[in-house]
């Protein structure tokens, strides 16, 4: 094979045929950079940004809520990282508006460059939302929300992965912590999230788990929330009037309705009664280590705000090719964990790892697929 760098047959080369061989050296260095910018990322051939213009959008229902405002918050904190911005955008429980704040950003800028992170509403919301992106060509992971039979991998290239967390496993430790805080046995009332929800369904199933082995812990009452701190204190209030004494322990199903009902209980002088919920926003955390409730499950939002975001950047700048992802990485339960007294001080003040989101360790936290 004729070398390019002249060391051998350059002197037999004709000055055309020199040409020639410089040219197509050129073609095939220009043709490797393109491949090694695209990395198969985009699944489909499409050309990679430059870090600059890549748009990253974060989207949740609300900022009242602690847990929603980590996850923003740790959005920010990877796009600081990446010297980007992050646009935040809340659709207050309302699916109609989340679908319609998703078409308004996919209709400017440039979508092909662009990353969405978000929070789906109810499972019913993610196929519009993921068909959204696909069509404008922008990368999308969801988290939380999703029907059973809608995978990423049945032909959504642009749909990184979605991710969610055992809601049936975090519903059954926080009741088990509840139970045992109880001694065993006592009555408990149950704070619902959303109706048609699947994480609120997994959730209360946990707690169904655990009250068939605690078979001294009675359930008083149930009534939904609708994962709102506000619902939740005239709930429990309402409940209190209900049943009065024979209420022992708060399962709720967030932290945000948990300290909802911390304060009704407050309100009516029963700081007898334990509380537990999920999510491990700060003030649920604190009320841990000051011994006001009891326990809470970590999904660490400041790591969800940013690692939706991350696999969206790696994807573009070609250091992931979501085409070569296994579906085991595509849909999957992340890591959790039980907080109680004992380690509640290591989760006090929630902040992104941003070593987290190097693009060869996007896919540490997987804790297994969905069932």
């Amino acid at each position: 094979m004729t070398k390019l760098n002249g060391e051998s047959t350059v002197n037999t080369m004709t000055r055309s045929h020199r040409a020639l061989a410089l040219a197509t050296a050129a073609a095939a260095l220009i043709a490797l950079a393109g491949c090694s910018a695209d990395g198969g990322g985009g699944g489909g051939g499409d050309a990679a940004c430059a870090p600059e213009d890549i748009t990253f959008v974060g989207q949740v229902r609300n900022e009242t809520n602690p847990y929603e405002k980590s996850w923003l918050d740790g959005g920010q904190e990877f796009a600081t990282s990446v010297e980007l911005e992050q646009k935040r955008l809340t659709y207050d429980g309302e699916s109609p508006k989340q679908l319609e704040q998703i078409r308004q950003e996919l209709s400017t800028g440039n979508p092909e460059c662009m990353v969405l992170n978000v929070l789906t509403n109810t499972d019913a919301d993610t196929t519009p939302v993921v068909k959204a992106a696909q069509d404008a060509g922008a990368y999308v992971v969801t988290q939380w929300n999703k029907p059973a039979d809608l995978h990423p991998w049945d032909g959504y290239d642009k749909w990184i992965a979605h991710i969610t967390y055992d809601g049936k496993d975090s519903g059954y430790q926080i009741a088990v912590a509840l139970f045992e805080s109880m001694g065993g046995k006592g009555g408990v009332i149950a704070l619902q999230g959303q109706a048609a929800n699947v994480t609120a369904e997994n959730r209360f199933a946990g707690l169904e788990q655990a009250l068939s082995e605690y078979p001294d812990i009675e359930l008083l009452d149930q009534q939904a929330a609708d994962w709102d701190r506000t619902k939740a204190f005239d709930t429990t209030g309402t409940l209190l009037t209900k049943h009065g004494d024979a209420i022992g322990g708060v399962w709720a199903a967030n932290d945000d309705m948990a300290l909802g009902a911390y304060k009704a209980l407050e309100a009516a002088s029963r700081t007898d009664v334990g509380v537990v919920g999920i999510d491990a926003v700060p003030e649920a955390v604190q009320a841990i280590a000051d011994g006001t409730m009891v326990a809470t499950v970590s999904s660490d939002g400041p790591w969800q705000g940013g690692i939706g975001l991350a696999m969206g950047y790696c994807a573009l700048t070609g250091e992931l090719d979501v085409a070569d992802l296994p579906n085991e990485n595509r849909e999957f339960f992340a890591e959790q964990v039980l907080i109680t007294t004992e380690n509640s001080a290591d989760y006090l003040t929630p902040k992104a790892n941003l070593a987290d989101f190097e693009c060869g360790k996007l896919f540490d936290r997987v804790a297994g697929p969905l069932e």
